[in-house]
């Protein structure tokens, strides 16, 4: 493992943190293999030293962990770098658990057991989104909703609201093409430039996440349209 220089040169660094050696083992390979540089911790307090030390550009992070959970990791080192990308391995597949994770501040989950293929996929996925090629001043609007491009930064209503990487990702994408119908396939497509089948439910799992966030309280923007898809438009104010 190489030192705190790690942090100044342009290889793509990668914390994976899980108790299981061999799983570990095989992501780290995978990791190398792609080019980047694993880093690897057996539990959550190792986890949070390394992220500190070699300050990674994205996280595979294990629910289950000896000493500290997942999710207490996971607040640790999202309230430490809020832009982080963090992949979540779980082995529970309830939709209440999942937005748990993404509630916490987690990009992306993949539930165990996996292909390893589809862990990597993921993986590159939030790395390239980690810092959008969207232009350093590009601002989209929608109604009262805004959302800044370099900063991350989302309003609505004048109030901020904090989104996740892939929550921001995908409600950029939306904004972007108002009224717009996209099916589930489409966004898998688009946002995690995936196709597996069976992943519709991750898309409704975001799609409730968002809309918790931006239409609480608020004339909703987000709508499903049965049958098709979801998409956005403006706020009709007075409907809630």
């Amino acid at each position: 493992m190489q030192g705190q220089g790690a942090t100044r040169d342009n290889t793509v660094r990668v914390l994976i943190v899980d108790d299981e050696p061999e799983l570990a083992g095989l992501l780290s390979a995978a990791v190398a293999d792609a080019g980047w540089q694993p880093y690897v911790a057996e539990g959550g307090h190792q986890a949070i030293h390394l992220a500190r030390e070699y300050v990674p550009h994205a996280v595979v992070l294990d629910w289950m962990l000896p000493d500290l959970d997942g999710m207490q990791v996971l607040r640790r080192l999202r309230s430490e770098n809020a832009r982080l990308p963090i992949l979540m391995l779980t082995a529970r597949d309830a939709l209440a658990h999942r937005l748990d994770g993404l509630s916490a501040g987690a990009d992306d989950y993949v539930t165990k057991p996996f292909a390893l293929e589809e862990v990597m996929l993921r993986l590159g996925g939030l790395l390239r989104r980690a810092e959008p090629d969207k232009g350093p001043g590009a601002v989209r609007r929608l109604g009262d909703l805004v959302l800044f491009a370099s900063s991350r930064e989302v309003w609505r209503d004048g109030a901020p609201i904090k989104l996740t990487t892939k929550e921001f990702d995908l409600l950029w994408f939306l904004v972007g093409s108002p009224r717009q119908v996209f099916s589930k396939a489409q966004l898998l497509d688009r946002i995690w430039n995936s196709s597996f089948d069976g992943e519709g439910n991750l898309i409704e799992v975001y799609v409730y996440s968002l809309r918790s966030k931006i239409d609480k309280g608020r004339a909703p923007m987000i709508r499903t349209v049965r049958g098709l898809g979801y998409m956005i438009h403006p706020p009709e104010h007075g409907t809630c």
